[in-house]
């Protein structure tokens, strides 16, 4: 649990110091610095997309996980969540709250980097790259929350939830995931990824979080047409 646990300190860091430096920033600051976030995580999710290699369990996979995440409203449950979060924890005003929980939520539990580095930390102790994503979500929650606001540092709950129930599932998991299933696994996060840069940059709304049921999808579908 060693990565995880690093993993979450350094967003709750990022997002500490993001949430000071905010106050100096001005909006125009703010703006520039979003879109930089937006477009780095477009070319996060395009080099994750290009690992696919079956598209048809990529398609089968977002389209039968939009339906079961539309039906369990997941999207909904997020952001009454993050709006209870908001209601404790904000200040009065803090309107992005519920937005900066959500999308940094999304951006760092979807992601090869999640998966691999939460099996690796499992098996076999070595938490390299969960170190190397602490870097990155760490950055990046420095940026999400100058933007957002303090709604950020929130995510680290759900981010100990999701990559610590994987290293302890990690002993059961290892034999199912082979190349060929985290190579989809991977490309449809991408996708998912993708759908949270357009939302970052204000091209068009996406509902990713009830788009997460593709991740199970396309490790079903993988495993039997791999």
């Amino acid at each position: 649990m060693l990565g995880t646990l690093v993993n979450v300190a350094a967003i709750l860091g990022g997002a500490l110091l993001g949430h000071l430096l905010k106050a100096g920033l001005p909006e125009r600051i703010k703006g520039i610095v979003l879109q930089a976030v937006g477009l780095s995580t477009f070319l996060i999710a395009l080099k994750m997309v290009l690992e696919g290699r079956n598209v048809l369990i990529i398609f089968g996979s977002l389209v039968a996980g939009a339906v079961t995440g539309e039906l369990l409203m997941l999207e909904e449950r997020l952001q009454k969540w993050g709006m209870s979060l908001q209601r404790r924890f904000s200040a009065p005003g803090g309107g992005t709250f519920t937005q900066g929980f959500v999308t940094a939520s999304l951006l760092y539990c979807v992601g090869a980097m999640a998966v691999m580095g939460s099996l690796e930390s499992g098996l076999t102790g070595n938490h390299a790259t969960l170190f190397a994503k602490s870097v990155l979500d760490g950055i990046s929650a420095v940026m999400l929350t100058a933007s957002f606001g303090f709604g950020v540092a929130f995510s680290a709950f759900p981010v100990f939830l999701y990559q610590g129930g994987i290293t302890v599932l990690a002993s059961s998991l290892r034999p199912l995931l082979t190349g060929a299933v985290m190579a989809e696994m991977t490309a449809t996060g991408g996708l998912l990824i993708l759908g949270i840069s357009l939302n970052i940059l204000e091209i068009k709304e996406i509902k990713v979080g009830n788009l997460l049921p593709a991740l199970l999808y396309a490790f079903i579908l993988a495993l039997l047409f791999s």
